[in-house]
């Protein structure tokens, strides 16, 4: 692995002991979730398509994961503080979760633009809630800036290894369970999941391609990535969960290890994905979780005959879009009466 000539070599990485130590940890509060082979999907694809269904928690998303572990080593035998995080919704709906179960006071700082569903439920958890005018990177820096003044600790979803240690345990999850597979796709936010799910499938698996999935309007992941430099571009996607602005140097050091290449899907491709996976896989998913079959599908005929995995990381959908999906072209002709 080549560093960036900017960056310190002591950037730290998850890695597989870090993610079986994670596991262990977070085993009492969060059941392992389903990994499931879709027949239809398999038979559209003329492969294995296994999909890890992160929706199964109490949360609708993986995002519990990180933060428990986070949370978990950050306040052991330590002075309770106030835990801090910015969140476009469901990374802020995992810190709350996990500060109730600790017991911790949490407070979530949001975009004025937030996702209502994961709004409420960051609210039903008992974490304070605050709101910003901008985009997620704008929301971050007010929300480092008051735990700094505040002396709250403060739980970063793209700078925190024992957060993607956490995340990872999703492909930890799958490796332990599929004897050898060709492929994973994972959506790209702020990148502790593909990192952490990269460093564990990647050790097991050596030979297995990381595909990271981000939206056409939010791709500064994808395209730092490509260039091996951090990326700031806007956002404009109804993906909240992947609408991401900059890498930190630890989430594209992380990406540059264990992330092989990005594909970047469209908004249209993400409604018809909602549409496929809620008929085909069974799954209600939100935009960033059914990116993962969109990006897939794309290359479809690349997987024929090969087993891929895809990470289906949440189900906090709003009504309207729901609607939209509803209402879009499927990926493919659905079969309707097959005899």
């Amino acid at each position: 692995m080549t560093l960036l000539a900017t960056e310190p070599a002591t950037i730290p990485l998850p890695t597989i002991d870090g993610v079986r130590r994670a596991l262990s940890e977070i085993r009492p509060f969060q059941p392992e979730t389903p990994l499931v082979q879709s027949v239809l999907l398999s038979e559209a694809f003329g492969a294995e398509v296994w999909l890890k269904n992160e929706t199964v928690s109490p949360i609708g998303c993986f995002k519990l994961r990180g933060a428990l572990v986070d949370l978990l080593r950050a306040t052991s035998g330590k002075t309770r503080r106030r835990i801090v995080t910015s969140s476009s919704g469901n990374h802020g709906q995992g810190v709350a979760y996990a500060g109730r179960i600790l017991g911790l006071a949490v407070t979530v700082f949001l975009p004025s633009t937030a996702n209502a569903i994961k709004r409420a439920t960051i609210y039903a958890l008992g974490a304070e809630i605050r709101l910003v005018p901008g985009d997620s990177y704008s929301v971050k820096l007010e929300a480092q800036r008051y735990a700094l003044d505040n002396d709250c600790y403060f739980v970063d979803d793209g700078d925190c290894i024992n957060l993607a240690e956490g995340a990872g345990t999703v492909g930890l999850e799958i490796a332990d369970a599929l004897e050898s597979i060709d492929a994973v796709f994972l959506p790209v936010g702020d990148a502790a999941l593909i990192n952490g799910a990269g460093s564990a499938l990647k050790a097991i698996c050596p030979y297995v391609e990381i595909i990271g999935v981000q939206a056409l309007g939010a791709p500064a992941y994808a395209y730092s990535h490509r260039s091996g430099a951090a990326v700031d571009y806007p956002v404009k996607t109804i993906a909240d969960g992947l609408a991401t602005r900059k890498p930190t140097p630890s989430a594209l050091n992380g990406m540059k290890a264990f992330v092989d290449r990005f594909v970047l899907v469209e908004e249209n491709e993400m409604l018809s994905a909602i549409h496929s996976l809620a008929i085909a896989g069974h799954i209600l998913a939100e935009p960033s979780g059914a990116a993962t079959l969109a990006a897939a599908w794309k290359d479809r005929h690349q997987w024929s005959g090969k087993k891929i995995a895809l990470v289906v990381s949440g189900s906090n959908i709003e009504p309207q879009v729901l609607v939209q999906a509803v209402q879009a072209t499927p990926l493919w002709p659905l079969p309707k009466n097959p005899v």
